[in-house]
């Protein structure tokens, strides 16, 4: 499980490094055309689930970490499918099973 660390505060996401390997590429992607999104994920706090979401903009510090060296390889279809759900209303959505907080 890697992390991506977003805002001052550095909020820290837990998520696959298989899914944070493509998260980074169309994020990057959305930043560099200057464009915001919103990213939700499901939080897991003190045994409780609750949804948090985050405006994602370029002004934004956000860092990448990766638990493995290797970066995994990038999945045509799951890039498409997170670059479309980023320009919907509700913006990207981490599956419960691949994040906590």
């Amino acid at each position: 499980m890697g992390t991506l660390q977003y805002g001052s505060s550095l909020t820290e996401i837990r998520i696959s490094d298989h899914l944070l390997a493509h998260l980074k590429a169309v994020m990057v992607t959305r930043m560099r055309r200057s464009e915001s999104f919103t990213l939700s994920w499901v939080d897991r706090e003190g045994g409780a689930e609750k949804h948090s979401t985050v405006w994602m903009n370029p002004s934004i510090p956000l860092r990448f970490t990766f638990e493995t060296i290797v970066p995994p390889p990038l999945d045509h279809e799951l890039l498409e499918d997170l670059m479309t759900s980023s320009y919907q209303v509700t913006g990207i959505v981490v599956p419960a099973s691949d994040a906590s907080e």
